[in-house]
C-alpha cells in the first residue's frame, strides 16, 4: 500500500528522476571495474571516458599516472591500452596467442608544381607510393594527374585523418545513436563509400577482361580462387570481401610509407647536416650515374639509419591498430578477460626513455654500433610485434629504402624561406606533418 501510495503521487518529473536514477546504478553496476583489471581515470556516468584524449601525448600522461597497463572506457567498452617497451613486448611477442583477434571498430566496419619552386610534395609522394601497390592489386600504375586516382587519394587521406578525431572516436562508442548525427565521421562514412565505388569499377573491369590462364594481378588471383570455391560460399571468396581486401590493401600499402617520406622530408630541412652526410654517403657509394638499388643497403648504414630514425620518431602509428584478447589472460598483475578491446600505445615503445639515448631527438646514431655500421634495436616496433606484425613490413622497408636514397641522391631538400614546417604533427588515425612546402634543387 505504501509503494502504491507513492507511485501515485509521483508526477512526470519526479518519474523522470526516478528513471535516470535507476539508469545511472545500472551503469554504475554494469561497469564497475574490477579490482583484478587494468586501472584508469575516473569514467563519467554512461559516456565513460570518451572525452580523454587517446592522442599518443595524453596516453604517454596516463600511463605515468596509472601504469604501463592501464584502461579507459568508452561509453560501455572498456579497452586497454598498454605502454612501454617492456609490457608491448610481452604482449606481442611473448604472449603470442593473447591478443590477436580484432574488435570491431564501428567507424570502419560501415566500410565493407615545378621542381625549383615552392611545391606541396604530398600527393607526388603518396601517388608514387600508392602506383607500387596498385600495381600489384590492378595490375596498373595511374598517372599523376589522372583525376579518379588523385581524387581517391584525397578521399582516403581526408578519411584517415578525420578517422582520429574526438567526434569519429565517439561515433566508435556509440554507433547507434551517433549514425544520424552529423560530424566528420560522416564525412568518414561517405568517403569511404566513395572509395568503393572507385574500387568496385576496377573490380568490374577485371571481370569483364578475366583470362583465368592468364591472371594479370591479385584482382586477377582472387577471380581465379573465387570459381574454385563457387559451390562452397563458407570459404569466404566473394566480391565483397576482395573489394575490402583491394581498400585495406591499397591504404596499408600508401598512407604510412608515404607519410613516412613525407616527415623524412622535414626532417632533412631540420637537420640539413644531416641531409648532407646522407648525400656525401650516397655519392661515394652509389654515385650519380645509377639509382640505387637494395643491393646498396648494406653500404649505405648511415642513410638506412636515417631512414629507420624517420620512422622512430615520425611516429607514424603512434596507437597501433585495435587488438582483442583471444582467451582470458594476465598482463602486468591485471586480469584482461576474453573480448576485450587493447591498443599497443607503440609511441611508447619508438620513445622509451630506457631504449634511446634521446628518445625525443632526431638522432640517426640511434641505429649506428662504435664504428658506424647499422645496427637493430628490439625496441624499434613500427609495424607492431608478434602474430598482428604488419604484413607489408618487408614491402614497406624496401619503398622507405629506395624512394628516400634515391630522392636525396637526385635533389637536395630545403624550406620555403619563412615557411620552415614544424615537428608537430596532425594527429588522425596516423601521424602526419602538418601541411608543407618544399623546395626541391637538383644536384
Amino acid at each position: 500500500m505504501i509503494f502504491q501510495a507513492l507511485f501515485d503521487c509521483m508526477d512526470f518529473t519526479s518519474w523522470l528522476l526516478f528513471s535516470f536514477a535507476v539508469l545511472l546504478l545500472t551503469d554504475v553496476v554494469r561497469n564497475w571495474r574490477p579490482h583484478s583489471f587494468p586501472p584508469g581515470p575516473w569514467a563519467l556516468p554512461f559516456l565513460g571516458n570518451i572525452f580523454t584524449g587517446v592522442d599518443f601525448k595524453s596516453l604517454e600522461k596516463l600511463a605515468l599516472e596509472y601504469g604501463p597497463v592501464f584502461s579507459l572506457r568508452q561509453g560501455s567498452e572498456r579497452i586497454v591500452f598498454i605502454s612501454s617497451h617492456k609490457m608491448v613486448k610481452e604482449a606481442l611477442v611473448h604472449q603470442l596467442d593473447s591478443f590477436v583477434d580484432r574488435p570491431v571498430v564501428p567507424l570502419f566496419h560501415e566500410v565493407f608544381k615545378g621542381i625549383g619552386r615552392p611545391f606541396n610534395p604530398h600527393y607526388i609522394i603518396t601517388t608514387a607510393v600508392s602506383n607500387i601497390i596498385s600495381s600489384v592489386l590492378l595490375g596498373q600504375r595511374f598517372e599523376y594527374s589522372d583525376p579518379s586516382f588523385r581524387s581517391f587519394l584525397e578521399l582516403d587521406n581526408e578519411a584517415i585523418v578525420l578517422a582520429g578525431s574526438p567526434l569519429s572516436q565517439m561515433y566508435n562508442a556509440f554507433p547507434g545513436l551517433l549514425k544520424y548525427v552529423p560530424g566528420p565521421h560522416q564525412t568518414v562514412l561517405l568517403n569511404y563509400k566513395t572509395i568503393m565505388t572507385f574500387l568496385k569499377a576496377q573490380v568490374a573491369k577485371h571481370q569483364k577482361e578475366w583470362n583465368p590462364d592468364d591472371p594479370r594481378d591479385f584482382i586477377d588471383v582472387y577471380l581465379g580462387e573465387m570459381e574454385k570455391k563457387k559451390e562452397d560460399p563458407q570459404a569466404g571468396f566473394n566480391l565483397e570481401t576482395l573489394q575490402v581486401c583491394i581498400l585495406d590493401l591499397i591504404e596499408a600499402g600508401t598512407e604510412s610509407s608515404a607519410t613516412t617520406l613525407r616527415w623524412a622530408l622535414v626532417y632533412m630541412m631540420h637537420y640539413p647536416e644531416i641531409q648532407q652526410k646522407v648525400q656525401a654517403e650516397i655519392d661515394r657509394v652509389v654515385g650519380q650515374s645509377r639509382q640505387p638499388t637494395v643491393a646498396d643497403k648494406p653500404n649505405l648504414p648511415f642513410t638506412d639509419a636515417v631512414v629507420h630514425e624517420t620512422q622512430r620518431l615520425g611516429n607514424i602509428v603512434p596507437v597501433g591498430f585495435p587488438k582483442m584478447a583471444s582467451k582470458d589472460a594476465t598482463l602486468g598483475g591485471y586480469v584482461i578477460p576474453k573480448g576485450t578491446a587493447i591498443n599497443t600505445v607503440l609511441a611508447s615503445v619508438l620513445v622509451d626513455k630506457e631504449e634511446w639515448a634521446t628518445p625525443d631527438i632526431f638522432n640517426p646514431e640511434h641505429f649506428l654500433d662504435s664504428e658506424g655500421q647499422f645496427r637493430r634495436r628490439e625496441a624499434f616496433l613500427p609495424f607492431s610485434a608478434g602474430k598482428r606484425v604488419c604484413l607489408g613490413e618487408h614491402m614497406a622497408r624496401t619503398e622507405l629504402f629506395l624512394f628516400f636514397s634515391s630522392l636525396l641522391q637526385r635533389f637536395t631538400i630545403s624550406p620555403v624561406p619563412g615557411e620552415m614546417p614544424g615537428l608537430e604533427g596532425v594527429m588522425g588515425f596516423t601521424h602526419s606533418p602538418s601541411k608543407f612546402r618544399i623546395l626541391a634543387e637538383p644536384r
